[in-house]
């Protein structure tokens, strides 16, 4: 009796080590990757500082972005340097305005132009991609051809084409850019919906009268969630870097809205008289995000490859 009553306990104890053992999604061990990853981890923070920066800034800003100050406008080179004891923290532009309050709105702009952008490229490119690839035939013939005559006009050419038909505003910048920005994943998506609609758990699927609808949502998209938000995470600075060109060239939103792109122009351009703060405060956050931006879908990138599983 002693030793059945042993080994009845010794098989509880099992039971309960082994009830104990939780399993482990790849969505934790994705997290679990991309949290060890120093670089993509420093980037979420210091990227988190410049979102702060965004949202609390104006709180310390002393004067407004389109305020001019008239009394330190005239000597700009020695009145319009950077001054904590008259509130430019930034300096003043070339028409007097205070740059901090200018380079937060400018920054502001640029997240959301990047951020509205890929969203717009997101959901167009996987939505065309997905329907292409699954259904096939001459549906995807005639969708992909479209999409590569879109890949044949330089897209610069169309997006300064949009512009100047729609006229110069946050709506027609975020149309422009999402009209150009989706056709390269609508191909990668294409391309993996393509791999994906010949494994065994779709034709499974198939085979158990699942419909094509619910097939794509409930197994096409949940498998294309890591490609989508890796190439959605390297697709935001290509939007800022896009918005920035066209503001380089004067094309992108009009005053008394600024941009990044549009104040390293202005600061570009004042260079020779020595107010080099107009160019470097701008660029300081346009680098910083850039970088930041790549380094987070690097990370990303690692920590959803199946091949390091």
């Amino acid at each position: 009796m002693f030793g059945r009553s042993e080994k009845a306990a010794a098989l509880s104890a099992d039971i309960t080590d082994f009830k104990a053992v939780r399993g482990r999604s790849l969505f934790r061990d994705a997290m679990g990757r991309f949290v060890r990853n120093k670089a993509a981890m420093a980037s979420v923070v210091i990227l988190t500082l410049i979102v702060a920066f965004v949202i609390f800034g104006p709180l310390f800003a002393v004067w407004d972005n389109e305020e001019i100050d008239w009394a330190n406008m005239g000597d700009i080179r020695r009145m319009g340097a950077p001054s904590l004891e008259n509130g430019h923290y930034f300096g003043l532009d070339e028409l007097g305005r205070d740059l901090y309050s200018r380079t937060i709105q400018a920054t502001r702009t640029s997240l959301l132009v990047g951020l509205i952008g890929a969203t717009m490229a997101l959901i167009v490119g996987t939505a065309w991609g997905v329907i292409a690839g699954f259904y096939g035939g001459r549906l995807d013939s005639v969708m992909m051809r479209f999409v590569d005559i879109l890949l044949a006009i330089p897209l610069t050419l169309v997006l300064i084409l949009i512009l100047v038909v729609a006229g110069r505003s946050f709506i027609a910048l975020f149309l422009a850019l999402g009209a150009v920005s989706w056709l390269t994943m609508a191909r990668i998506v294409r391309g993996q919906t393509l791999t994906l609609k010949t494994r065994e758990f779709i034709e499974a699927a198939r085979a158990g009268g699942v419909s094509e609808p619910a097939i794509i949502f409930r197994h096409i998209l949940p498998n294309l969630i890591g490609v989508v938000i890796v190439y959605a995470s390297l697709l935001v600075p290509e939007m800022i870097l896009a918005e920035s060109f066209i503001s380089f060239l004067g094309l992108g939103i009009s005053e008394p809205m600024t941009s990044l792109g549009k104040l390293i122009a202005e600061g570009a351009g004042t260079m020779a008289y020595g107010t080099l703060w107009q160019l470097m405060f701008p660029l300081f956050f346009y680098v910083t995000i850039i970088i930041t931006m790549f380094f987070i879908g690097d990370g990303l990138r690692d920590a959803l490859d199946p091949k390091d599983r």
